[in-house]
C-alpha cells in the first residue's frame, strides 16, 4: 500500500509562517502540507489522489514544507474482490473448463472414433422393409394343361400422411386432398368416392386399398402419380379352369400359402422363395429419393406336372353331377386310375370347391375320394375270392348251393339281397350273382386271422400313400363277436375309402402286383429342367395265375350277372357291382350302391370305380353306377386311343 504524507502549515497569512524550502519548492506527488480545515484537507486528499496535484498545490500557496510537521498516512481503498467472490469466480471458471472439455470429448468422438458406427445406427433407424412374396410354380395336368397358375396382379395401397399433399386443380370437381385423390382414384377401383375418401384419411403409413389389380387398371392408377398412392407387383394365384378338379388342387390364402389340397400337400416346392426390397424412409414414410436401396429378388417355385388327365377329369366329373342329380344321391365319387403304373388319370368328387372363390364351396371335406370312407359292401368279396384261390383252398369252378337265407354253426344268420329259390352256384357264379350266403359258405374256409391278413395285403386299413392330405386308412370293425368275421367276407364290418378299393382292382388287373396310386407325374424347376417323379413302389399281392382267373371270373359278374349295364361295345370288361348298407345321422341307414371294374379286361389299362352314396332311385349298383362306368369308360379309351379288344372271352361256367 502506498503512504501520502502531509506536513502541517500554518493558517495562510498568519504568524508562524515559514519560507520556502531550500529546495525547488516542488512537492512530492505523495505529501501534501496538512489542511487546517476539513474542505482544505479533503482537496489535498484529492490532489494527492492524481498526479501532480500536490506540486501544483504548494506552488500556489507558496509555502515551504514544514521541517517539524509530522506525516499522516491516508490508505488507498482496496478494490481487490472479498474471499467469498473470489471462491466462486474460481468455481465457475473450472466448471465452464469442465463442460468445454466434455463437449470436446464428445466432439471427438462423434467425428473421429463412434462416427461411423453412429452414422450406420441413425441409417438403419430409417430404413423400411418390404416382403416380395415369390410366385408360385404352376400345377399342370398330364398334358401341360394349367390348372394353377401364378399371374401378374397389382395391390394398390395408401400412405395416409402424404395424402393431404395433393392439390387439385382448385376446382370443386378436383379439390385438394383426400377428396380430390378419391374422385379420381375411384372410378379405376370400381369404389364408391366417399368410401374410398373415408380410406384415405388417417395416420397410417400403409393401408391396402385393393388387392389383386390387373396389369392395365394399375398402369392407370400409376400414371396418375397421386400423392401417398402406391402400386406394387404380387404374384397372384389363379385357376384358369376354374372349378375342374379344385377337390384335387385345392387353393392358397392371401398371401399364397396352400390350404388345402395339392396346394398345401405340395406348399414347401411350390412356394417360391421371397424377395426383400430395403429403402430409406422419410419423416411421412415415403422413399427418400437417392437413399439407401437394396433388393433380394424373389424366386419361383417349382412347377408340378400331375397325372390327371383334364379331360377325362371333365367328363367324369360331369357324368357323376348329372347321375348324382339324376339319382338323388347325397354324393358321389369316381376314381380312374391306370393299372400298369398307379397313375391317376381322374378323381372325381361330388363336392366341389371353387379354388378361386373356397368361401363359396358346398362345404365338406375338400376331397371325400380319399378322407371319407364306406363300407364296400359286394365290391370287396373280389379279396375273398382272391384269398381262397391263392391259397388253394376253392376253384373257379367248385360247386355250392345257395340258398337265399343261411345259418351258421354260431347261430348267425345271412341273406342275399334279394329273396330267391335255393341254387346251384359255381365260386364264378357266385362271384357274378353276389350271393352272400354264397360267400360266408366259401369265406368260411379261411381262418378268421387269414380273411383280415388278406384284407390287409390288398390295402385296407392302410393309406395308399397318394400326395393328397387328409387321407384315411380305413377302419377295421369289431372283430371280437360272432357276426363281424364273417360279414367282412362280403365287405360289411370294414370301412375304406374310394381310392382303397379302387386299388384292389388295379392289382387284380396288374397281374396281381400293386403299384402305389400316386398324382404326381414330375417336377419343373424355375430354370425349366424336368424331373420325372421316382417310380411307383411296386408289390406282388396274387400269383399271376391267380390274377388271370379273377380278372376271367369278374368278366362273368359283366356278361352274365349283375354288373351287364356296365358293358362298354368293342370292348372287354370285369368289374363288380356293390351295395352296403351305411348309416347316417341319428342312427337312420343309408345304402352306397357302386361299380368297379377294368377296361379292356384282355389288356388291363384302367380301373374305374363309380361310387353314389344314397340315391333313390335304386340301392343296386348294377342299375345307378354301372351306366356311368360305361359312359366314363368308353370316352377315356377314346381319349387315350386304346384299341378295342381283339379277342372273346373264355368264360367259367356260372352253374352247375
Amino acid at each position: 500500500m502506498t503512504d501520502v504524507t502531509q506536513r502541517s502549515r500554518a493558517p495562510r497569512g498568519g504568524p508562524g509562517v515559514r519560507g520556502a524550502s531550500r529546495h525547488s519548492g516542488s512537492v512530492s506527488p505523495t505529501t501534501v502540507r496538512r489542511p487546517t480545515g476539513g474542505r482544505e484537507r479533503d482537496a489535498a486528499v484529492r490532489a494527492a489522489g492524481r498526479p501532480g496535484g500536490g506540486s501544483a498545490r504548494a506552488g500556489a500557496g507558496g509555502a515551504a514544507r514544514g521541517a517539524g510537521a509530522p506525516p499522516i498516512v491516508v490508505p488507498r481503498p482496496d478494490l481487490s474482490p472479498p474471499a467469498g467472490r473470489r471462491r466462486r469466480l474460481v468455481v465457475l471458471t473450472v466448471a465452464l473448463v469442465v463442460v468445454l472439455a466434455l463437449f470436446a470429448a464428445r466432439l471427438v468422438y462423434v467425428q473421429a472414433i463412434g462416427g461411423p458406427s453412429l452414422a450406420q445406427e441413425a441409417r438403419d433407424k430409417r430404413l423400411s422393409t418390404i416382403s416380395i412374396i415369390g410366385a408360385r410354380g404352376q400345377i399342370t395336368d398330364r398334358n401341360g394343361v394349367a390348372l394353377a397358375t401364378s399371374v401378374e396382379r397389382y395391390n394398390v395401397s395408401v400412405n395416409q400422411r402424404l395424402v393431404g399433399e395433393y392439390r387439385g386443380d382448385g376446382t370443386d370437381d378436383d379439390p385438394a386432398g383426400a377428396l380430390g385423390v378419391a374422385r379420381r382414384l375411384a372410378p379405376l377401383l370400381g369404389a364408391d368416392v366417399a368410401e374410398l375418401g373415408g380410406e384415405l384419411v388417417g395416420s397410417r403409413q400403409f393401408k391396402y386399398l385393393r388387392k389383386g389389380v390387373l396389369p392395365e387398371v394399375a398402369r392407370e392408377v400409376f400414371a396418375l402419380r397421386l400423392p401417398g398412392i402406391n402400386v406394387d407387383k404380387v404374384a397372384d394365384r389363379a385357376y384358369p379352369n376354374g372349378t375342374l378338379a379344385g377337390n384335387v388342387i385345392g387353393f392358397v390364402n392371401s398371401n399364397g400359402q396352400g390350404l388345402e389340397g395339392l396346394e398345401l400337400s405340395l406348399d414347401d416346392r411350390l412356394k417360391g422363395t421371397p424377395g426383400t426390397e430395403v429403402f430409406e424412409r422419410g419423416a411421412k414414410g415415403q422413399q427418400v429419393p437417392g437413399g439407401f436401396f437394396e433388393d433380394s429378388p424373389a424366386t419361383t417355385g417349382d412347377s408340378v406336372t400331375l397325372t390327371i388327365d383334364s379331360d377325362i377329369q371333365w367328363k367324369a366329373e360331369s357324368l357323376l353331377r348329372d347321375q348324382v342329380a339324376k339319382t338323388g344321391s347325397d354324393s358321389g365319387t369316381i376314381v380312374v386310375m391306370d393299372v400298369r403304373t398307379g397313375e391317376l388319370l381322374a378323381l372325381a368328387d361330388s363336392v366341389v370347391r371353387d379354388p378361386d372363390d373356397p368361401g363359396d364351396s358346398s362345404g365338406g371335406s375338400l376331397a371325400p375320394s380319399v378322407s371319407n370312407v364306406f363300407e364296400p359292401g359286394s365290391t370287396g368279396k373280389v379279396i375273398t375270392m382272391a384269398a381262397v384261390l391263392e391259397d388253394g383252398l376253392a376253384t373257379p369252378t367248385d360247386r355250392w348251393t345257395v340258398p337265399y337265407q343261411l345259418k351258421i354253426d354260431n347261430g348267425q344268420v345271412f341273406k342275399d339281397s334279394h329273396e330267391h329259390a335255393t341254387q346251384k352256384l359255381t365260386t364264378t357264379g357266385v362271384l357274378a350273382e353276389s350271393s352272400n350266403t354264397g360267400t360266408v359258405q366259401i369265406g368260411s374256409l379261411l381262418t378268421v386271422d387269414q380273411r383280415y391278413r388278406w384284407m390287409e395285403r390288398f390295402g385296407f386299413g392302410s393309406r395308399t400313400g397318394i400326395e393328397l392330405a387328409g387321407e384315411s386308412p380305413g377302419i377295421f370293425g369289431d372283430r371280437d363277436n360272432n357276426r363281424t368275421p364273417y360279414t367282412v367276407l362280403f365287405g360289411q364290418g370294414v370301412a375304406v375309402n374310394a381310392l382303397q378299393a379302387t386299388q384292389v382292382y388295379a392289382t387284380v388287373a396288374n397281374q396281381g402286383v400293386r403299384v402305389q396310386p400316386h398324382i404326381i407325374k414330375g417336377w419343373t424347376s424355375p430354370d425349366g429342367e424336368y424331373t420325372p417323379a421316382d417310380d411307383a413302389a411296386r408289390t406282388r399281392i396274387i400269383s399271376e395265375k391267380t390274377s388271370a382267373e379273377l380278372m376271367t371270373m369278374l368278366e362273368s359278374v359283366v356278361d352274365d350277372g349283375t354288373g351287364a349295364s356296365a358293358s362298354i361295345p368293342g370292348y372287354r370288361v370285369a368289374g363288380k357291382t356293390g351295395t352296403a348298407q351305411n348309416w347316417l345321422e341319428r342312427g337312420r341307414q343309408g345304402i352306397t350302391a357302386s361299380f368297379i371294374g377294368v377296361v379292356p379286361a384282355d389288356e388291363p389299362r384302367l380301373a374305374i370305380s363309380v361310387i353314389l352314396h344314397n340315391p333313390r332311385t335304386s340301392e343296386y349298383g348294377g342299375t345307378v353306377a354301372a351306366p356311368v362306368f360305361s359312359q366314363l369308360g368308353a370316352y377315356a379309351l377314346s381319349e387315350l386311343g386304346v384299341a378295342p379288344s381283339g379277342t372273346t372271352p373264355t368264360l367259367f361256367p356260372t352253374t352247375w
